[in-house]
């Protein structure tokens, strides 16, 4: 009896602790909902959100110019100003998607359908932009090199697909981002100079893990900001692939 009393004990501090931390968390997160409902965030997941990418974006276009003033030819020229678009083009439309759905709650109605639509159109641009120099400026086999504009119209075609169909298929939606993916990773493995894959290897595990958080909202507090931590590591990473590999060569 005693020793089934000490249990009880046990179990109900447990409890008064695990609410008590539920009381914490809630200033920062809200209840987990349905599949079929969109996630409430607290004001403070929503700064968080905005600060995570907002501060991304500055450095973002610094380090696409600079890749741009190292080109020695029009090929360096024109990759770096692919990626650095798409680059800058993630970070800033992240930024203005989630402030839009923090202080512009007046116009959800209206605006924030759009909104969502261009962050996900910006995806499938940076998709394309982040593997436009490996395949612009590294040598590749006569059918490898048709990659080098299949990625960009897998692109539109993606962009439409947003378009016309928002949300309304997402398993369709997740595809397509596996599939601008998968495609041109194959393409690089397969090339002869296999400098910078070891970085673009640790780029992909960032993206990966993170995914684990993008679908943690309610679960885990500031979940979509350390999705957001773990894309700007990803990308980090690849940017310092591209630059070391692709346009500072030797040094």
């Amino acid at each position: 009896m005693a020793e089934f009393s000490s249990i009880l004990v046990e179990w109900q501090s447990s409890a008064v602790s695990w609410l008590n931390s539920r009381v914490v968390f809630s200033r920062f997160m809200n209840g987990r909902v349905p599949s079929s409902k969109r996630y409430r965030l607290t004001d403070y997941e929503h700064a968080a959100n905005c600060a995570t990418h907002g501060l991304w974006i500055i450095p973002s276009l610094v380090g696409g110019s600079v890749l741009y003033f190292l080109s020695v030819d029009q090929w360096q020229a024109a990759a770096a100003w692919l990626y650095g678009a798409g680059l800058s083009g993630l970070f800033i439309s992240s930024t203005l998607f989630h402030t839009v759905a923090w202080k512009i709650r007046h116009l959800r109605g209206a605006a924030f359908p759009h909104a969502t639509c261009v962050t996900h159109v910006a995806i499938y641009f940076f998709i394309a932009a982040s593997y436009t120099p490996w395949l612009m400026l590294r040598e590749l086999g006569p059918w490898s090199s048709h990659m080098r504009w299949i990625i960009w119209i897998m692109a539109v075609i993606g962009s439409t697909y947003v378009y016309y169909f928002h949300e309304r298929y997402k398993l369709v939606e997740l595809l397509g981002y596996v599939a601008m993916g998968a495609g041109p990773a194959l393409v690089i493995l397969s090339m002869a100079d296999t400098a910078g894959l070891c970085e673009l290897a640790v780029g992909e595990i960032f993206y990966v893990v993170g995914v684990a958080f993008f679908k943690s909202d309610g679960v885990v507090p500031f979940a979509h900001a350390i999705w957001h931590l773990f894309v700007a590591m990803g990308a980090a990473t690849h940017y310092y692939a591209i630059w070391r590999h692709l346009y500072t060569p030797g040094h």
